[in-house]
């Protein structure tokens, strides 16, 4: 199933998650530049579990890949610089596909300030959770999913009865139907499980797809809209349009 847009209108612009959106395009641009040097650049600012878990800047060390990265790093700070970096225009547009249709309802609900800081708390607690899942991986983790998927689980505790238009593959048939919002993302976070469980087994990523960071992030996000958004979950449910301004 994949979500092409939903039925719920917002009270003001998206402006944060716009924003998030553009940024993102911007450095995936600047990466298709790097030609040779996208290794170092990658290395440079993606998030490696063994440098965070061992406090060790493997730039600095010389360590293999990493011998010519961009230094001096603040190692915990690619946390935030790897959820805005993508592997591959498939891996960008996916994300940002998802950011728009689900970000900008959850952005005017929570509020401009709010929002940003919900949205890269949670790709933080992401990152963290793939760390935990894999602290002596050495392979560089990029990506907005993690803090796309924190968007995803705040979406489905605010708004579970919205309609996504959905579409749906049956082997070689493509279908178009209208799902609740509740159906299409409690299934996408059982999917990310069960693919996570799959991958444990694995040593290092291998293709590369940090499921956990995508578990962890949603239920951030789940949990993360009611401790920062409790009065405008309120007035949702309460039958009121209006929240809170910035």
């Amino acid at each position: 199933m994949f979500p092409l847009k939903d039925h719920n209108p917002t009270r003001r612009t998206a402006v944060v998650t716009i924003a998030l959106i553009a940024i993102n395009v911007v450095v995936f641009i600047y990466e298709l530049t790097l030609g040779p040097s996208l290794g170092r650049f990658v290395a440079g600012y993606g998030a490696v579990p063994f440098e965070i878990t061992h406090f060790t800047d493997l730039v600095g060390a010389g360590y293999g890949p990493f011998e010519q990265a961009p230094g001096p790093r603040f190692i915990p700070f690619t946390l935030v610089t790897s959820m805005f970096m993508h592997g591959s225009f498939m891996h960008i547009f996916g994300n940002m596909l998802y950011l728009w249709i689900f970000g900008n309802n959850v952005e005017d609900m929570m509020g401009r300030a709010k929002f940003l800081v919900f949205y890269l708390g949670c790709g933080i607690v992401a990152g963290l959770t793939h760390i935990l899942v894999n602290p002596a991986s050495t392979v560089p983790t990029v990506g907005a999913s993690g803090a796309v998927a924190g968007v995803l689980g705040a979406y489905l505790v605010a708004f579970p009865r919205a309609r996504v238009l959905t579409a749906v593959f049956i082997v070689f048939i493509i279908r178009l139907v209208e799902l609740p919002a509740s159906l299409l993302l409690v299934f996408w976070f059982v999917m990310q499980s069960f693919q996570g469980v799959l991958s444990l087994g694995a040593r290092e990523l291998s293709g590369g797809v940090a499921w956990f960071a995508h578990v962890g992030g949603f239920l951030a996000g789940a949990l993360g809209i009611r401790l920062m958004a409790p009065r405008a979950l309120r007035e949702l449910r309460g039958g009121r349009t209006g929240w809170p301004g910035f």
